[in-house]
């Protein structure tokens, strides 16, 4: 059986060009498409077993980067944008149309992330940006619909693609993290 990642990565992981100026993320909609335009590369780029992340149709993870948020600008039909969950901590927005998330925002100022926003590289209409590096959230796959005995056929998978699983973000994120909160206990 072949395990399915995502189609961006099924096939092999795509190096980046190394010298990605940005592009333009494209929505699936045929009519009236949304558009955001990014400036540079992307970041901290991995496939995503999360329950929140969008997901192309037939995909178990979502492939997800980050961008500084003065990077992103809508460029096209804005008004088909609309928050997909108010409460949740990264405010994604996606298109009322076809469902696609453009792009995910924190407001929080305190939060380790603050002024980075999520998107999906393999929306850009150009290629080139920085390939995945890692997946986040693997055995979150499961509350999906993935059946636990998968798992291990599943994280063999990613190991092949290059992919090291972790079941919350990276080491180096994941220090990050811990950074941010120690200095704003200290302040």
């Amino acid at each position: 059986m072949t395990v399915h990642i995502h189609p961006s990565v099924d096939n092999g992981v795509k190096q980046g060009s190394g010298h990605f100026a940005g592009g333009t993320l494209v929505c699936k909609c045929h009519d009236r498409p949304v558009k955001v335009g990014i400036t540079g590369d992307v970041a901290h780029n991995h496939a995503c077993g999360c329950t929140k992340c969008w997901k192309p149709s037939g995909a178990t993870f979502s492939v997800v980067a980050v961008v500084p948020r003065q990077n992103v600008t809508v460029l096209e039909n804005g008004d088909k944008l609309k928050i997909v969950d108010a409460s949740a901590v990264i405010q994604r927005y996606a298109c009322t149309g076809c469902g696609t998330h453009m792009y995910g925002r924190i407001e929080n100022t305190g939060h380790p992330f603050y002024g980075l926003d999520f998107i999906h590289p393999e929306l850009f209409q150009e290629q080139g940006s920085a390939a995945p590096g890692f997946a986040a959230f693997v055995s979150s796959v499961i509350e999906s619909g993935v059946k636990p005995e998968q798992m291990g056929e599943i994280r063999a998978r990613l190991k092949e693609l290059g992919l090291e699983p972790y079941d919350c973000l990276s080491p180096a994120l994941m220090d990050a993290i811990a950074t941010h909160v120690a200095k704003a206990k200290a302040a």
